[in-house]
């Protein structure tokens, strides 16, 4: 049988408390290009530069390089009209992965 080390599990509630309130930078990845260097630089302001991924395909929501989530691309009514937002459809176990 495990045991749980309260004062373990305490200063662990306390550190995640203490980082709560710190915010982080998420990613958005909505497909990825794979253009030859010529076409590269031969790229200009109305260039349409294709993706892997069709427009209701889901994206990716990553931390640095770790992929947290999955979602849908939506764009939000009332106040914040045409501001895009991701509805998650698939989150990882963050508890597990940054422990």
């Amino acid at each position: 049988m495990y045991m749980i080390d309260s004062n373990a599990f305490n200063e662990n509630v306390k550190n995640t408390t203490l980082l709560a309130h710190v915010p982080i930078e998420i990613t958005v990845s909505v497909g990825r290009a794979n253009p030859l260097i010529r076409d590269l630089l031969l790229m200009g302001s109305d260039t349409v530069l294709p993706l892997d991924r069709g427009v209701n395909d889901p994206v990716e929501l990553y931390i640095g390089d770790t992929l947290i989530a999955r979602g849908e691309l939506e764009e939000l009514d009332g106040e914040n009209k045409g501001q895009l937002a991701v509805r998650l459809t698939h989150v990882s176990d963050l508890q597990s992965d940054f422990s």
